[in-house]
């Protein structure tokens, strides 16, 4: 990269002025505001499973999505347009993130909140673990051993072997890869668009997905699964007026939280932004005491605390090898 930089003055300029366009205290904002308000919208999903089925409510809230964004797009950005820059780009950050969404609100009938937010919150991990298989970056036994106490971690809250083990407790791990595979992409493929234009390939992407699933579970019937996992493997359900309130409020919680943590990314490295993205696991077992009365126990505290530490040691590592010389990473990599 800094010979690169040396052999072209343009990119010289590219790199300065993306540093220029850094506001990291706007994005820390921006990312706990937007994870308080995320919390929230799990919870009243969660509220919601029992009366609708994935694939609806990922259809009615995208549609709503959308109808809001249009607004929007006239309020608050005026007539700029909403076509992405890279299409391609935009579309794959969509669907890495809508199948991190599918996977992360699979589990929500089964599993708490807590659960579902410690399972997620492996993705640090997966960043880094994607960042040297993908990108090349190299992995040094410090930071592998952080990934392997964040394994551990993931352990205590799973309990593999007990009798308290759900193998839908591993959706939400894979949903971790997903959310992964989608700062990637927003940071290195998708800085120089528009977070509306972020937001609406998102909302594009839910309802077809949504219509998608609507159609398959229609079309096939499953049956016993239907009978055995009615959220995952039903289609269309009559709707009473209180869960058409919730999922409007879901739509306007999920723009808002969407965009903000589309501008934080763009605006801070996700290296620095780590620490403050742990809140939500902070207030993910805040909503789910308060709405639903679920107490994470001792061991799966433990395991929140050690995927926590190990995720922003990564993340302080990655950031302290982004600024050092050449010569002093290389002793520092050994």
């Amino acid at each position: 990269m800094k010979r690169a930089a040396e052999a072209d003055p343009g990119a010289v300029a590219g790199v300065a002025a993306s540093v220029r366009q850094d506001r990291p205290p706007l994005a820390a904002m921006l990312m706990v505001g937007s994870l308080w308000l995320l919390g929230l919208q799990d919870s009243l999903v969660k509220l919601t499973s029992s009366e609708v089925s994935l694939w609806q409510f990922q259809l009615l809230r995208s549609s709503c999505n959308i109808g809001l964004l249009i607004l929007l797009s006239r309020v608050a950005w005026g007539n700029a347009s909403p076509i992405p820059k890279r299409l391609w780009a935009v579309a794959l950050r969509s669907l890495f993130l809508v199948g991190a969404m599918i996977l992360f609100f699979g589990g929500i009938p089964f599993l708490s909140l807590a659960e579902i937010a410690a399972g997620l919150y492996v993705f640090p991990l997966f960043v880094a673990v994607l960042s040297a298989v993908l990108l090349g970056e190299h992995v040094g036994p410090r930071r592998i051993g952080a990934i392997l106490a964040g394994f551990v971690g993931t352990l205590l809250i799973l309990k593999p072997g007990t009798d308290s083990f759900q193998w839908v407790a591993l959706m939400p791990v894979a949903a971790g890869l997903c959310y992964a595979a989608t700062i990637l992409t927003t940071r290195k493929l998708c800085r120089e668009e528009s977070p509306a234009t972020l937001a609406l390939g998102v909302s594009i992407m839910f309802m077809t997905v949504g219509i998608v699933g609507i159609a398959i579970t229609t079309l096939t019937e499953p049956g016993g699964l239907a009978a055995q996992w009615p959220y995952l493997f039903t289609g269309w359900h009559g709707l009473e007026l209180w869960v058409v309130a919730v999922i409007l409020a879901c739509s306007g919680l999920n723009l808002v939280s969407n965009i903000g943590l589309a501008k934080a990314y763009q605006s801070a490295e996700s290296s620095w932004l780590a620490p403050f993205d742990y809140s939500y696991l902070i207030f993910a077992t805040f909503w789910g005491a308060v709405m639903w009365g679920h107490f994470p126990d001792v061991l799966s505290l433990l395991g929140m605390a050690m995927i926590a530490a190990s995720g922003c040691y990564v993340a302080w590592r990655e950031r302290r090898e982004s600024r050092m010389p050449r010569a002093d990473l290389n002793r520092a990599l050994r």
